[in-house]
């Protein structure tokens, strides 16, 4: 999909402004839809245009891509605020998705996010600045980031090892429970067993008519090779 030309700085902005991780200008260039050298001149002004302005933050070209950053001047104000957010207590979701890594880790964002059924970008943005959660590498198939939690969260909850969680079996119902809960939920009953029809009578058959005797062709007496009797 390319974005009109009027709209290729504005556009940039918006999609540099959910990333966490620096994009170079190829991947850029393939979103928005223009030519890799247009992309690049638009990141440059924009970069000289924020400098220009003296906004609190920078677009800077760093680890081959482009991020966001805020500027030096202004990182005692950045570090109160991120330091008066800490003494704040997690949300559920944050202590959710902390719970997915911790039992997890190392993970990626998109796994942690299917195992939750939302997305997590913003919880763990919270968990990486408050020192709870690490990047951990790169998945050797997919190239995600993966995560992991840190030395602080094991000083927060109080182990040295995260060998040392609870394990999670105990806290899980029984299957036969649970298979129970399922068709409770579902008003699923155990079908009935049909009941097996009465056998129809067999049906007499005719008693064979007797056969007459006969003369044997042989004299004496015995027993023919028809069962037969011989008359004499």
């Amino acid at each position: 999909m390319a974005v009109a030309v009027a709209e290729l700085r504005p556009a940039l902005e918006a999609i540099l402004m959910v990333c966490d991780e620096p994009l170079d200008q190829v991947r850029l260039a393939s979103v928005v839809g223009h030519p890799v050298a247009d992309v690049t001149a638009a990141l440059e002004s924009l970069a000289a245009e924020y400098a220009e302005q003296g906004r609190g933050f920078d677009l800077r070209a760093v680890a081959g891509g482009w991020r966001f950053y805020s500027r030096p001047e202004f990182a005692a104000v950045v570090e109160s605020f991120v330091l008066d957010g800490q003494q704040a207590r997690l949300t559920q979701a944050a202590l959710e998705t902390l719970s997915v890594v911790a039992y997890k880790q190392p993970v990626s964002r998109a796994r942690v996010s299917a195992i939750r059924g939302v997305n997590v970008d913003g919880v763990m943005r919270t968990l990486l600045t408050r020192g709870l959660v690490e990047e951990a590498g790169q998945d050797e198939h997919s190239g995600a980031n993966l995560y992991r939690t840190t030395s602080y969260f094991l000083e927060r909850i109080g182990i040295t090892s995260i060998d040392e969680l609870p394990e999670l079996a105990p806290y899980l119902p029984d299957m036969d429970d649970l298979e129970d809960e399922l068709a409770s939920v579902a008003g699923l009953d155990a079908p009935a067993e049909p009941t097996p029809e009465p056998a129809a009578e067999p049906t007499p058959e005719q008693a064979p008519e007797p056969t007459p005797a006969h003369a044997s062709p042989h004299s004496g007496s015995g027993t023919e090779p028809d069962g037969g009797t011989e008359i004499t």
